[in-house]
């Protein structure tokens, strides 16, 4: 008589599964703080692109106002009123034939704020060409913008002072 040999049996043992459920569950572990990181390092980006797109605005519409584009009392700084008239535009008084100057297509968010209920123009904290570097307060004039976060940035600098 002749034995039959064993059918071999194929696939995986109990233990091989839970080792290989430990292995993926250490790999997820070590990303996900990596994945945060990125989001805030995304973030940081967009703040640092929105800030450089609203204070060229500003500066173009101040260097229009020096250029005598754009009617300006005498004693005002020639700094735009809102940050609303950078996307609105102004009338260019130097060719009546153009209907305004725009300055921004578009008004960005600050990244930072996580109120979306609020218009884009009041995510901002607003400078006003009167007000110290110190102490930023709103006036008359829009100078210069920050955000209003009271967070800090990967690199250790609060995001109020980017």
């Amino acid at each position: 008589m002749r034995r039959r040999p064993c059918a071999r049996r194929t696939g995986f043992t109990l233990i091989e599964l839970v080792i290989t459920v430990a292995i993926v569950g250490v790999l997820a572990l070590l990303a996900a703080p990596l994945l945060e990181v990125t989001a805030q390092r995304h973030k940081e980006a967009e703040l640092r692109l929105a800030l450089r797109q609203i204070r060229e605005a500003i500066d173009a519409y101040h260097q229009a106002v020096k250029d005598r584009k754009i009617a300006s009392p005498v004693d005002a700084s020639g700094y735009p009123p809102t940050l609303e008239s950078l996307v609105a535009g102004v009338p260019d008084i130097s060719r009546p034939d153009r209907p305004a100057l725009y300055f921004l297509r578009k008004l960005p968010r600050d990244p930072m704020n996580p109120d979306k209920t609020l218009s884009p123009a009041e995510t901002w904290g607003k400078r006003s060409y009167a007000s110290p570097p110190e102490a930023p307060a709103p006036g008359d004039d829009v100078f210069d913008v920050y955000s209003l976060s009271e967070a800090v940035g990967l690199n250790g600098v609060p995001y109020r002072e980017y």
